[in-house]
């Protein structure tokens, strides 16, 4: 596994030790506020960190090409503040409400741009 591919890999198991860890801080502390932060982490950030992962690794061409670096560029820093920010906001500050709707928004145009690369890819092969 290779750059664009190895880079979301990466990330995707970054994104799994924090979820699991927030887990178990939930599961210990008997406190689930963060439920929403926990399954953003797990989905949103391991699970789709992965599959974009494993699609760079099957299509290694298009994971060589400009866009594939600015579709991880954008995904891994809009998902950084996404999960950030929904735990900031669920820790009870609403203030930090705009910051996480700009990185929502900018998440989904991760998916977005993936839609847009993947499949032709997809298509063509």
């Amino acid at each position: 596994m290779q750059g664009v591919a190895r880079n979301f890999f990466t990330l995707a198991v970054i994104y799994a030790l924090f979820g699991m860890a927030l887990g178990l801080h939930m599961a210990i502390s008997q406190d689930h506020g963060q439920m929403p932060t926990h399954a953003h982490i797990m989905v949103a950030g391991w699970l789709m960190s992965s599959v974009f992962a494993f699609f760079y690794h099957l299509f290694p061409a298009v994971g060589q090409k400009k866009l594939a670096v600015v579709h991880f560029w954008l995904s891994a820093i809009s998902g950084i503040g996404l999960m950030i920010g929904l735990f900031v906001l669920l820790s009870g500050n609403p203030a930090i409400e705009p910051v996480l709707g700009i990185a929502s928004m900018a998440f989904y145009a991760g998916m977005l741009l993936f839609a847009v690369i993947a499949l032709p890819a997809v298509w063509k092969a």
